[in-house]
């Protein structure tokens, strides 16, 4: 993206695993303490290495020693400051698709399994912000049972929900639909077209839409329209498509980025929608190489990208590090009911954006916390020292987006005080100027139970958390058996009436059954996510 730094440096080995994201959230009457406050600090220390993605966590970060503090505060002889530091996200994907794969009745592969992502789908409950930008709310509990030294700690993020429709700017969407022979399986193109039909309905007059498939190659099969007056056109172009045959996603992404240059409206939101299983065979199939090609065009004209995984067979790899790279974010539709929840329900917040190069960072006191665990998001970590560079990329977050970190802190004996400060920084996304929010949380803010005594929202995200970390292998600190996890689950989810924990239930009782051997049941269900 000519000029602008795209490699996520890791930060250093006392970082392990990575950041639990959460994505589209309403407020609920559980949610976290917060503590906020602007800031404009300066600097930011060294960065390092970063673990490898799925499996089990990375190895566990070192204690820091004991040291007088020198006239700076900073103790001497010491490893550099507990910092984690992290490019915002607001993918669902990797939830949706390990729901769809147990509902076949098999196990996830560990690679696809994101933690960020599970917590994405789930309400939080954070009180949003009173203006455009973000919220900081930061919490936590003790999970007991094998991990009575340790804490969960909640950061959690918020964006005000959208306005009313009426008052949204106009959306200029160029829809890039794949239509290889891989898509004719029933739930892949068929469902694409009633996405699409979703989409089309909810849109206002004044948004506009264009249209590219590609198969070996690509074409244009509507160029940039407006709404109004012509949805009928645009309802026939959609039906048209009929699946092809092999599947060049570079040709599809490149000439989609022509047409949204070509029908680019200046105070609108540009946004190209991809709609693809991802199983490239044919042409460039590295994201970054496909990213690189129309890199000027994401630069010059802001335009960000939306991945819409598809298909019981799905390259997840490939649409996720396209969205990365390209300032967007994925979800995954297995059925109609989720695409009327991600094109209907959720609409404005994937077409608006409320802040762009998103980053955040936590800084954890070492005179209180002897060590600290972080779960997933290994792909979006950001040099340290990188956190107040917006040269380097971050993540692009609409309205109504939640973001959470969940950290495993083990605090020292005895240890009272400031647990850790988290701050994040955005762009704004009209005038490009820097903004920042604070919020820390102490000792006694963490020492509660987390089962049956913190808020239900904290519990689910937990839930979500120790379900992802099994799923991938991992050890996370005080992690139930999935039988025990089901169990919260279903508890959780008739307490809070929420459907969507009800499924996350379903999911860990199918995982369970799996594991055991009974993995030749009929499938669960396959309703919407979240």
């Amino acid at each position: 993206m000519g000029h602008r730094t795209r490699t996520y440096r890791g930060a250093l080995a006392l970082l392990l695993g990575g950041v639990l994201i959460a994505g589209c959230g309403a407020s609920d009457s559980d949610g976290a303490k917060s503590s906020a406050d602007s800031s404009a600090r300066g600097g930011g220390p060294a960065g390092g290495k970063q673990p490898p993605a799925g499996g089990s966590a990375a190895p566990q970060q070192r204690e820091a020693p004991d040291g007088a503090p020198n006239d700076s505060g900073e103790r001497e002889g010491v490893a550099p400051d507990y910092l984690s530091t992290f490019a915002l996200d607001v993918d669902t994907a990797s939830y949706g698709y390990a729901r769809r794969t147990l509902g076949d009745g098999r196990l996830p592969v560990a690679d696809t399994v994101r933690p960020e992502e599970f917590v994405n789908s789930f309400r939080q409950g954070y009180e949003p912000p009173g203006g455009n930008g973000f919220s900081v709310s930061v919490d936590g509990a003790r999970p007991g049972a094998g991990a009575s030294d340790w804490s969960l700690v909640r950061v959690g993020l918020a964006t005000r929900p959208a306005a009313a429709t009426g008052e949204r700017p106009p959306a200029a969407l160029t829809f890039v639909v794949d239509i290889s022979g891989s898509m004719a399986e029933p739930g892949r193109l068929d469902l694409a077209k009633t996405s699409l039909g979703i989409l089309a309905d909810e849109l206002r007059d004044d948004d506009s839409v264009s249209l590219v498939t590609f198969s070996d190659e690509a074409e244009t099969r509507l160029p940039m329209t407006r709404l109004q007056g012509n949805r009928t056109k645009v309802r026939d172009a959609i039906e048209k498509m009929e699946p092809a045959d092999s599947t060049n996603v570079a040709a599809g992404v490149e000439r989609g980025y022509d047409e949204a240059v070509e029908g680019h409206r200046k105070g609108a939101n540009n946004r190209v929608v991809l709609l693809s299983d991802a199983l490239a065979n044919t042409g460039e199939t590295d994201a970054d190489a496909i990213l690189e090609r129309i890199g000027d065009a994401r630069e010059e004209y802001g335009i960000t990208l939306f991945g819409v995984g598809v298909g019981s067979d799905y390259g997840d790899e490939l649409m996720e590090r396209l969205t990365d790279k390209g300032d967007g974010n994925t979800t995954y539709i297995a059925d109609e009911a989720q695409a009327r929840k991600v094109f209907v329900d959720q609409l404005p917040a994937h077409v608006e954006l409320r802040a762009r190069d998103a980053k955040a960072q936590v800084a954890f006191d070492r005179r209180t916390v002897q060590q600290f665990r972080l779960i997933g998001y290994e792909n979006r970590k950001v040099a340290d020292e990188d956190f107040r560079d917006d040269s380097v990329d971050g993540g692009e977050v609409g309205p109504g987006h939640t973001v959470t970190a969940l950290y495993a802190v083990r605090l020292r004996d005895g240890a009272s005080g400031r647990v850790a400060s988290a701050t994040v920084r955005w762009l704004d996304p009209g005038t490009r100027k820097a903004h920042e929010e604070t919020g820390s949380v102490e000792t006694g803010a963490i020492d509660g139970k987390l089962w049956g005594g913190s808020g239900a929202r904290l519990q689910v995200a937990a839930v979500a958390a120790y379900f992802a970390d099994t799923l991938r292998g991992g050890d996370l600190p005080g992690t139930p058996a999935l039988g025990e996890l089901a169990d919260r689950a279903g508890k959780l989810a008739a307490s809070t009436e929420d459907s969507s924990v009800e499924k996350l239930a379903t999911a860990i009782e199918q995982a369970d059954r799996i594991r055991n051997g009974g993995g030749d049941e009929p499938p669960g269900d396959e309703g919407e996510v979240g």
